[in-house]
């Protein structure tokens, strides 16, 4: 018997005598074609940030209301922006990133006297933005008897002040802090330890554990010391003290006071920038910003911006500095890079606070006339 295999495309068939299949019948196959199409890789560009230098500063909204603001403060985290309305008032006004009021917070505080009020003057945020710590200018009701004044000494009498804590859950103040005669500015250190508070009419700096809200150390500095500016470690506060042309560094971790001296007459307001390199100071009298090389502790540029240069406020990215000049009615933003104005815009009448808004990157300005006025940076 013979026997043929055939080969059928990959099928192999046995026939056999007669030719019967003695195989399973080979299964039916189909074949399609298909093409595939490679794509090459997506490339994402990013662009990188335009630096606040290149923006331009736009008027957006004048806030007005029962308010006569010292000062204005964003806080970094909590999308609030405090003003603190100092006798005048007796509130600090709280809003939201829009210019729109959350919350009139009054300066009434019981304490163990009774209950007391004080005077607004300027406020600093706990890092993670949970406080908000306001310096009182005086202190009204029972146990004060002598309030502070501009022109002052540590020998007058001037009474003792009060830092309050306000909690941004809240918006109410939960806690108040004895610190020295009419208090000025409040910083707090990076690391959340320390609150600092310059008081004016004592020459001192006020140092004050946050965990237990106790003054821990004061530290004399002379006559009317004002603006605070942390560096990035902890370690090192300026101190602008106004009735000198100095600023004095304090070591936290020693309590020793250096200094850098000679940075112009009253020195008021101090920032720094993110790199740690550079301090900013206005200087009052003689209507300057100065910038100040941290390494060498010496001025390394300086420019005029007009008339009584008080507060200012520095963009995230260290490119610009907003300085209001409060007898000028402007605000004068200065590129730091070589310290040249690039632009000035009008104000209400004493432009007197500003900030730095960091979640709509909008700069705040107080008007000590009764006005909060909102620009756009862009």
């Amino acid at each position: 018997m013979a026997v043929v295999i055939v080969a059928a495309g990959s099928a192999t068939v046995a026939l056999g005598g007669g030719g019967k299949d003695v195989s399973a019948a080979p299964p039916t196959t189909t074949t399609s074609s298909t093409t595939t199409t490679t794509l090459p890789p997506t490339t994402t560009t990013t662009l990188p940030p335009i630096p606040s230098s290149s923006l331009t500063l736009s008027h957006l909204r004048t806030v007005t209301g029962n308010i006569a603001p010292k000062s204005v403060v964003a806080s970094p985290t909590a999308g609030l922006v405090f003003a603190q309305n100092m006798m005048y008032r007796h509130t600090v006004t709280a809003y939201d990133t829009d210019g729109n009021l959350r919350a009139t917070i009054p300066d009434s505080f019981t304490y163990p006297s009774g209950t007391v009020q004080g005077a607004p003057v300027e406020a600093a945020f706990s890092p993670d933005g949970s406080f908000a710590y306001v310096s009182n200018y005086s202190m009204y009701g029972p146990g004060y008897t002598h309030q502070g004044a501009d022109q002052c000494g540590p020998n007058q009498g001037i009474d003792n002040s009060l830092v309050y804590r306000i909690n941004t859950a809240t918006l109410a103040i939960d806690s108040a802090i004895n610190v020295g005669q009419v208090p000025k500015y409040v910083a707090v250190t990076p690391d959340g330890r320390y609150l600092l508070v310059s008081n004016w009419c004592s020459f001192d700096l006020s140092v004050v554990d946050t965990l237990t809200n106790v003054e821990v150390k004061r530290i004399y500095l002379g006559p009317t010391p004002r603006g605070i500016a942390v560096d990035l470690t902890s370690r090192f506060v300026y101190v602008a003290v106004m009735g000198s042309s100095d600023i004095a560094v304090v070591d936290l971790t020693t309590f020793a006071v250096d200094w850098i001296r000679g940075v112009g007459p009253a020195p008021r307001h101090l920032v720094r920038d993110d790199s740690g390199q550079f301090l900013y100071a206005t200087i009052n009298d003689s209507g300057q910003v100065v910038k100040i090389d941290l390494t060498t502790r010496t001025v390394v540029g300086r420019v005029s911006t007009g008339s009584e240069p008080r507060s200012m406020d520095i963009a995230p990215d260290g490119e610009s500095v907003y300085v209001v000049n409060y007898n000028s009615n402007t605000v004068s933003k200065v590129r730091t890079s070589d310290m040249v104005v690039i632009q000035t815009v009008s104000t209400g009448t004493h432009p007197i606070g500003i900030t730095y808004e960091p979640i709509a990157k909008r700069v705040w300005v107080a008007c000590y006339s009764g006005t909060i006025m909102i620009f756009n940076d862009a």
